[in-house]
């Protein structure tokens, strides 16, 4: 039910450019977009055609059906041209209106739709927003239905509070989850929704949101303290993802319509719980960060390290850093938490774990 990864679905096209995008952002030159795009270009395979064209009176009969990726983004863009090359007119017909809105599934496929959505507002680049589009068109998936259904809100819970990381010390806490999984991988989300769908959402929804903007503000830090926690060996390839999708929820917040700003709150809250269950619900110490000696580290080693240092051509590595830039720099940062946190993650990464044994290991170029 939960395809975690979108590795055919123009992932590789879609980590290059939002590798691009989070280079420039951070400083880089173009000797070094250069290098970014001759090294990932290199594993970019044919797009092929996909079996038949889509429509305006068919289009929503393709969601979620991969084959059609070149269809649904050739729609788009077709879109664009209709509606005078105003893309986020485009954006808001496709995205926002209707029933059961392509917004309601942009944390599926591993929130890709999400993340090149925001980098689209961020660059303010119309053909990044219309793979965006196509992007949310072809991992639409049953996630949708928790917030399309007003039901799957009402389930009970034993307990409610403001806190994210309250929430995910409970959930980490919780006997139920100790036994069901020897492993961590994105195999496990198929069976968290499918075996344990009570249980999820009765911590889903002991979520009280009250004070978005603040609580907001929270569940960056906890998606902070979440990659940190998952630094061992290696830091975890799909928890960072939470970090990286909850940057662009900030991107998205202040320009889409109201009426979804606590869906999209409350999807990416889903979709946090179910991988910290999947991988394992690593122990969150957020003093460990605070802890942290800095040595004299500042934002300028590490955009330098991000940018100029062994890991610059690594794309999930490059944007958890700037998400977490962004954020001291949305909030502010008297205590230094953020720098702090990619200050340690910059001097301890050594690569990405966290795979299933059916999963392919990440590439990393070095």
């Amino acid at each position: 039910m939960y395809d975690v990864f979108a590795r055919r679905l123009m992932s590789l096209r879609l980590r290059l450019s939002q590798l691009l995008g989070s280079a420039y952002l951070l400083g880089g030159n173009a000797d070094h977009l250069t290098d970014i795009y001759e090294d990932d270009s290199k594993s970019l395979e044919q797009w092929k055609d996909s079996p038949g064209e889509i429509s305006t009176y068919d289009w929503r009969d393709f969601l979620g059906n991969r084959e059609y990726q070149r269809a649904f983004v050739d729609f788009f863009e077709d879109q664009l041209v209709t509606h005078g090359y105003d893309w986020k007119a485009v954006i808001e017909e496709y995205t926002f209106k209707g029933k059961n809105p392509l917004v309601n599934c942009l944390v599926s496929g591993l929130g890709h739709p999400l993340i090149h959505l925001g980098y689209a507002y961020e660059i303010s680049s119309r053909e990044v927003a219309m793979e965006a589009l196509g992007l949310a068109a072809t991992c639409y998936s049953d996630l949708h239905k928790y917030l399309d259904d007003p039901g799957y809100a009402e389930t009970e819970t034993p307990y409610r509070t403001s806190s994210p990381l309250e929430i995910l010390s409970r959930l980490q806490n919780d006997q139920y989850f100790d036994d069901i999984f020897d492993a961590p991988g994105g195999d496990n989300m198929t069976v968290i929704f499918r075996d344990h769908e009570a249980q999820l959402l009765s911590h889903w929804n002991a979520w009280d949101i009250s004070d978005p903007t603040k609580q907001f503000q929270d569940t960056q830090e906890a998606a902070a303290a979440l990659l940190l926690a998952s630094g061992r060996n290696g830091y975890d390839f799909f928890i960072v993802h939470l970090l990286t999708t909850s940057h662009a929820v900030r991107i998205l917040l202040p320009l889409i319509p109201s009426e979804h700003h606590i869906a999209l709150l409350r999807q990416w809250w889903l979709v946090t719980l179910a991988i910290y269950i999947a991988q394992l619900r690593p122990q969150i110490d957020i003093d460990s960060i605070k802890n942290y000696d800095l040595k004299g580290k500042s934002w300028t080693w590490i955009d330098d390290e991000a940018v100029g240092g062994k890991w610059s051509l690594d794309a999930h590595f490059v944007k958890a850093v700037r998400a977490l830039k962004e954020s001291a720099r949305t909030w502010g940062d008297k205590d230094e938490l953020y720098l702090k946190a990619a200050a340690k993650f910059t001097e301890e990464f050594r690569g990405w774990e966290g795979f299933g044994a059916s999963e392919e290991r990440l590439e990393v170029r070095r």
